[in-house]
C-alpha cells in the first residue's frame, strides 16, 4: 500500500495540521520562556511573599493534569465570563504548564552561579541589577541551553492534546483522516514521521546546546 504522503489529495490537510502544530508550538515555547523566567527568578527572591507565590504557582501547574487545565480554561472559563479562543487557550495553557517546569530550570541554574562571582562583582561595587545582568544571568543562559531545548522538544509533543479542544492541529487532522479514510495504519505512521521531522532540529540544537554547555563548564572548572 502506497504511503499517505504520496497521496496528494490527503496531504494538504497533514501539512495544515504541521503547519498549525509549528505555529503553537513557537507560540508556547515563547510564551513558556516567559513564564519561567518571572517565576524562575521569583522562586530566589529576597521576598518570602513572592518566593511563597511562585512556589504554589510551580506546585499547582506541575501537580495536575495539563489536559486539565486546558478543558478548564476552555470549558469552564466562559461559565463565568471568560472567553477564550481555543489557540489562545492552547498558548496559555501549554505556556504555563511547561513554564513551570521551566522556572525550575532557571532557578536551578542561576543557584549554580558561583557566589564568589557575585561577591567578586559586589567588592567592585556594582549595583545588583548590573551583577546579576553581565555576571550571572549570561553563564547561567549557558547552562539553562540544553533543559530549554528539551523542554521545546516536550511543548511540541504536548500541542497534540489541543485537539482535543477542537484545535486542527496535526494529531487532530491525523484523526480526521483515519475517521474519513479508514486508513489507521498509514495516517497514524505519517503523523509519526510529521512529528519527528519537526523535532529533529530541536534535537540537534539539544546536542549542540549541551556540547556547549559542557565546554563552559569544562573550562570554569579549569579555571
Amino acid at each position: 500500500m502506497d504511503s499517505l504522503f504520496h497521496n496528494v489529495e490527503l496531504l494538504p490537510l497533514l501539512m495544515r495540521g504541521a503547519g498549525v502544530t509549528l505555529r503553537l508550538a513557537a507560540e508556547s515555547i515563547v510564551a513558556a520562556l516567559i513564564v519561567s523566567f518571572v517565576i524562575g527568578m521569583a522562586r530566589g527572591s529576597k521576598s518570602l511573599m513572592l518566593r511563597k507565590a511562585a512556589l504554589v504557582f510551580v506546585e499547582f501547574f506541575r501537580g495536575t493534569s495539563l489536559l486539565v487545565q486546558l478543558f478548564f480554561l476552555y470549558f469552564i472559563f466562559p461559565l463565568y465570563g471568560v472567553q477564550l479562543s481555543a489557540e489562545v487557550t492552547a498558548v496559555i495553557g501549554l505556556g504555563l504548564n511547561l513554564g513551570a517546569y521551566g522556572s525550575e530550570i532557571v532557578r536551578s541554574a542561576i543557584e549554580s552561579i558561583d557566589a564568589g562571582q557575585v561577591e567578586a562583582a559586589r567588592s567592585l561595587s556594582l549595583p545588583r541589577w548590573i551583577t546579576f545582568r553581565k555576571v550571572v544571568l549570561p553563564q547561567a543562559v549557558i547552562i539553562m541551553l540544553p533543559s530549554f531545548g528539551n523542554l521545546a522538544i516536550e511543548i511540541v509533543k504536548a500541542t497534540s492534546l489541543v485537539s482535543l479542544i477542537t484545535i486542527p492541529e496535526l494529531t487532530f487532522n491525523g484523526q480526521s483522516l483515519v475517521y474519513s479514510t479508514g486508513q489507521t495504519s498509514l495516517i497514524w505512521a505519517d503523523v509519526l514521521v510529521l512529528y519527528l521531522l519537526i523535532n529533529t532540529p530541536l534535537n540537534l540544537l539539544v546536542l549542540w546546546a549541551e556540547r556547549r554547555a559542557g565546554r563552559f563548564r569544562g573550562a570554569s572548572r579549569g579555571v
